[in-house]
């Protein structure tokens, strides 16, 4: 028999599924029996689970590997384990854990494997600590693992009030690192409030007011619009910098292929990574490493686990855009991609 917490009764489950290539008020709300976790799985029921650009980018059909229609999108999530499968170790029950899912954490409950369980800090409030799961550690992996970061440095953080960015902000300043930050003018008070220095992304002559904050170029950029502009943010790379290419941002509205521009982006990040100039490139996928599963969720686990620690210590500040119940799905993805908010779209459990 498997143990269960008592208040788990539940037989059914809620979520949402993305049918086809539809608008945000196209998603659908359905109930099915609740899953029934196998052995090595737990049942959680989720208290958060985010809007990330993946979402936005699978909605569209245009995510580079996402599954065929219908799916239940939800990359990442936090919340309580419920029940586990046979052989589970009940004393996991009731404890509070992050997971990364790519597909599937917009639902009230899921079955995932106790290998994919990331502790939560008992003080961190669970929409809290959803927004810095996968935004966390894209994040953390991007400046310590691969940009490798110091102090004293200067970054330029593309999309600095986005989810990522507004964590990427927060980690390199933390690291003594000196942030300019691109945004739309209606959020440069709040990138200013974390730390960087705010710049316009539509300025006509983006890389003259870079260049006027660091005549030498900087030291890294993260860049997750790819397209044409690609080229301007390996051209402000100072010798020994690294670009840090994570997203096609200005090609998800392209009809056609979604895997052309990315074939098309690291095309062009190998020729300039080839080139001997003294900088590096990087194209950034969070499932790296995958094949070595033992290897990729202890990293995968170190990292967000740092990430947590500074939440917890209240060295980072999650950016809550907006918290809506999963049910009103609809309205937080139409919201996450209206470009107005900073920060990141939290789905809630819809009771309490």
């Amino acid at each position: 028999m498997n143990a269960s917490a008592p208040e788990t009764a539940t037989a059914s489950a809620t979520e949402i599924v993305l049918p086809g290539i539809v608008e945000p008020a196209g998603l659908e709300v359905r109930v099915r029996p609740a899953p029934e976790p196998a052995a090595g799985e737990v049942l959680v029921a989720v208290e958060a689970s985010g809007i990330s650009f993946a979402e936005q980018q699978m909605r569209r059909g245009k995510y580079y590997d996402q599954p065929a229609f219908p799916f239940v999108p939800g990359y990442d999530l936090v919340g309580t384990v419920v029940r586990v499968g046979p052989g589970g170790d009940a004393a996991l029950v009731g404890r509070r854990f992050a997971a990364l899912t790519k597909v599937g954490g917009w639902a009230s409950l899921v079955a995932l494997p106790v290998a994919a369980l990331v502790e939560v800090p008992e003080g961190i409030d669970p929409a809290e600590a959803e927004t810095v799961v996968v935004n966390g550690i894209t994040a953390w992996q991007m400046l310590h693992r691969i940009a490798r970061v110091r102090r004293g440095q200067t970054v330029l953080v593309h999309g600095a009030n986005g989810g990522v960015g507004s964590t990427l902000v927060q980690l390199a300043t933390h690291a003594g690192v000196r942030v300019i930050g691109t945004a739309a003018p209606r959020h440069h008070d709040a990138v200013r409030a974390l730390g960087a220095i705010p710049l316009d992304y539509r300025d006509a002559d983006l890389p003259a007011s870079v260049r006027a904050l660091a005549p030498n170029g900087v030291d890294a950029v993260f860049d997750h619009i790819g397209g044409a502009g690609i080229a301007d943010s390996f051209g402000l790379l100072a010798r020994g910098g690294t670009l840090v290419s994570y997203g096609t941002a200005a090609t998800k509205n392209e009809p056609g292929s979604s895997r052309l521009p990315v074939f098309k982006l690291l095309g062009r990040l190998l020729w300039w990574h080839l080139l001997p100039n003294g900088r590096r490139t990087h194209f950034y996928n969070i499932w790296a490493g995958k094949r070595r599963p033992a290897n990729f969720r202890n990293r995968l686990r170190a990292d967000l686990t740092e990430v947590f620690a500074l939440l917890d210590t209240g060295a980072i500040t999650a950016q809550v855009a907006a918290r809506i119940p999963l049910g009103r799905a609809a309205e937080a993805l139409a919201l996450a991609e209206s470009g107005t908010v900073t920060g990141k779209v939290v789905l809630t459990s819809d009771t309490p």
